[in-house]
């Protein structure tokens, strides 16, 4: 109860940063281009030095570990599952649905996944998978889609080329490179001077998301959208219901997990979608209510699914 209960404070963390980014938009405080420069500055400079910051502390062993296959085979399901339902029901855009397809599977594994995999499952290294199959998995393809769709044209040399343009992901290449040659010479090998700078500048990126996403929401009423409520809904239930559900088939009969490996899985399953997803679509001008609202729902929404699956599986 008590590991329960320390995870709910972190989404209480969470919101208050998110209604301080709020309260600053409604008070006109950083002027109407605020949200805008958060979400350039995080997407280009403070969240690779995140990723690169907690890639490179962590062991290549805990990055590759089996469950991995559980997180890759829930999200990729589940963003399938999605993206027949908008084929079938939905009729978004290709840019929409992408970011569809995004809220349905990428999970919030730093600011919420972080506190979970700390206070309920007692090993933070847990969330590693999982930020390593998003960064350099599924955030490159789904920028891709929305690069190319953005420029209009394709072709073999854009799409070749294209992690070299995303700053996300060479922050989490070379984190794993300074972990990979740091665990062979026995040592951390990036000086304090240059590592804390570094891993200052990645502390600020979450916050900034979250004030960024806060501001989104001064001046709109979520789920005003009558158009995109259902699909809105459909990501939310995909990912706090199905996915975790998923991760259960998965790990149970797949790979044959029990007790603790088995629960650290689901629950990883049924965090609420990351606030990343909103950054990519503001970079991109592309479904950015949809994303807000997507979020939004599922991050209010994950605590109840967390609490259950802690009372039927911990």
């Amino acid at each position: 109860m008590a590991g329960l209960i320390s995870a709910m404070e972190g989404f209480c963390v969470i919101g208050i940063v998110i209604a301080a980014g709020y309260l600053a938009a409604r008070l006109r405080l950083g002027g109407p281009q605020a949200q805008y420069v958060f979400n350039r500055l995080s997407f280009f400079i403070a969240s690779p030095c995140l990723m690169f910051a907690v890639l490179a502390k962590e062991s290549i062993g805990a990055i590759f570990h089996s469950s991995l296959i559980v997180a890759f085979g829930s999200a990729m399901l589940v963003g399938v599952v999605f993206l027949v339902l908008n084929k079938m029901f939905f009729h978004m855009k290709a840019g929409d649905a992408t970011i569809g397809a995004l809220n349905s599977l990428y999970v919030n594994s730093n600011n919420i996944g972080l506190p979970v995999a700390t206070y309920i499952l007692g090993n933070p290294a847990l969330v590693a998978p999982i930020l390593l199959m998003q960064q350099l998995l599924f955030t490159p393809v789904a920028l891709t889609t929305l690069d190319i769709l953005d420029n209009g044209k394709v072709s073999a040399k854009q799409i070749l080329t294209q992690p070299l343009r995303q700053p996300l992901l060479l922050g989490s290449l070379a984190g794993m490179i300074v972990s990979i040659i740091s665990s062979n010479v026995g040592f951390f090998v990036v000086p304090s001077f240059l590592f804390d700078p570094i891993s200052m500048i990645g502390d600020s990126a979450v916050p900034m998301i979250l004030r960024a996403f806060g501001m989104s929401l001064c001046g709109t009423k979520p789920m005003q959208d009558k158009e995109g409520r259902a699909a809105t809904i459909t990501v939310a239930v995909l990912k706090n219901a199905v996915m975790p559900v998923i991760a259960f088939l998965l790990g149970y009969f797949v790979l044959g997990f029990r007790g603790p490996e088995l629960y650290g899985c689901v629950v990883l399953a049924a965090l609420p979608t990351g606030q990343n997803v909103y950054n990519y679509a503001a970079r991109y001008n592309v479904g950015m209510t949809f994303a807000r609202d997507g979020i939004l729902l599922s991050t209010l929404t994950s605590p109840v699914f967390i609490a259950i699956i802690a009372a039927l599986l911990s």
